[in-house]
């Protein structure tokens, strides 16, 4: 698996979390707004400004950010 700044991957574990409070409570204004910060914090990152990523780049990040949140919330349960 890539290595991903420590940045970069902590605000895909913040979108990804964020996503999955927006679906549980949608029209939720500050959570969009919130993401869209998050999402262009991701897609404008300095990690991306040598290239931009090819799809099995961005995949490995959506994952980490998925898996780093789901072993936080077994971690507190």
């Amino acid at each position: 698996m890539r290595s991903f700044p420590d940045d970069l991957a902590r605000a895909q574990r913040e979108w990804s979390a964020t996503y999955r409070q927006l679906a549980e409570r949608p029209g939720r204004t500050e959570l969009r707004r919130r993401l869209y910060r998050l999402s262009a914090q991701v897609f404008f990152h300095s990690y991306w400004q040598q290239r931009r990523p090819r799809p099995a780049e961005w995949w490995e990040l959506r994952d980490l950010g998925r898996r780093g949140n789901d072993l936080r919330e077994r971690s507190h349960s």
